[in-house]
């Protein structure tokens, strides 16, 4: 892990580690706090929220880092909720664990729909090929009940 480097008030950031980026996303991922993951790459908040806004990769790994730190909580939430906390665990707050994983549930929902897209034309071509086998069934049944009704037929004219 870099050396934390706390920026002064109006620093232009020039002390950064190469690597600014990844300390952060990981860290943010881990806590999903901006605050902190900012601290432990020593930028400024203000310079990662510049830079989510201007950077529409970082911002997408940003949403990304927040997605699995609310996964991680909320599977930290629920393994508490169900099985208690142990002894020598750091002290864990679950009525705010439980604000936060309801304030974020939307951005989390929105960043999971987002991982889940796909092209419009893989969305028709599938939906094209679900058609079809369905016709296809459709077809083939239409053709057992009409030899089903033939047989029936022939079998009540031959008597």
């Amino acid at each position: 892990m870099a050396k934390r480097v706390k920026p002064r008030k109006g620093q232009k950031h020039q002390n950064l580690p190469q690597n600014w980026k990844f300390i952060f996303l990981e860290q943010l991922a881990e806590t999903s706090n901006v605050t902190k993951a900012a601290a432990e790459c020593g930028a400024m908040t203000s310079y990662v929220y510049k830079h989510r806004r201007e950077d529409p990769d970082f911002r997408r790994k940003w949403n990304a880092a927040l997605l699995e730190g609310y996964e991680h909580l909320e599977m930290e939430t629920l393994e508490r909720l169900r099985f208690g906390t142990k002894s020598g665990d750091p002290k864990f707050d679950i009525p705010n664990a439980l604000r936060l994983l309801a304030a974020h549930k939307e951005s989390a929902a929105r960043e999971k729909a987002r991982r889940g897209k796909r092209d419009r034309a893989t969305v028709l071509a599938s939906l094209n090929a679900k058609l079809d086998k369905m016709r296809e069934r459709r077809a083939a049944a239409e053709r057992l009940l009409a030899d089903d009704t033939a047989n029936t037929r022939a079998k009540h004219d031959g008597n």
